[in-house]
């Protein structure tokens, strides 16, 4: 990931924005590695912000296009699986949204999201409110103690 913090704030985008999708990658590390460096945590703030939130975006929108006989075909999802589990997004909606960071789970929610057809706009908006207050605390919480 060295070579990310090398790019500077290009980097920052990338890494946080691939985070945000199904790669593991931490973009906690990134921002960290970006402050340690001396740039402006504000400009960290709104780049690795919307740099994730994209990438978690771009999992809704998969999920959205996927066809449930695809999962089924490629991933080994029975249908059952999807209703049961229907019933859960249905119970915490927009609400899973802003945990999307949340490891490995993170980006099952926005998928399954997008796969029940949430309401995109309200998803969105608190995925981005979620990604902000995640970025904001490790800000915060490095310049208490630099």
């Amino acid at each position: 990931m060295e070579w990310l913090l090398d790019l500077g704030y290009l980097g920052l985008f990338l890494g946080t924005f691939l985070a945000g999708t199904v790669l593991p990658l931490s973009s906690d590390v990134l921002l960290i590695g970006m402050l340690a460096a001396k740039a402006d945590p504000a400009v960290c703030l709104v780049v690795a912000a919307v740099g994730n939130w994209l990438g978690a975006m771009t999992s809704y929108w998969l999920g959205w296009y996927a066809r449930w006989e695809w999962l089924g075909r490629w991933f080994g999802v029975r249908p059952e699986t999807l209703e049961k589990q229907k019933v859960r997004v249905d119970r915490f909606g927009v609400w899973l949204a802003p945990f999307f960071w949340a490891p490995v789970i993170g980006v099952v929610f926005m998928i399954a999201l997008g796969i029940y057809r949430v309401r995109p706009r309200t998803t969105a908006f608190m995925a981005l409110a979620g990604s902000f207050a995640r970025f904001l605390f490790w800000v915060l919480l490095h310049r208490a103690f630099v």
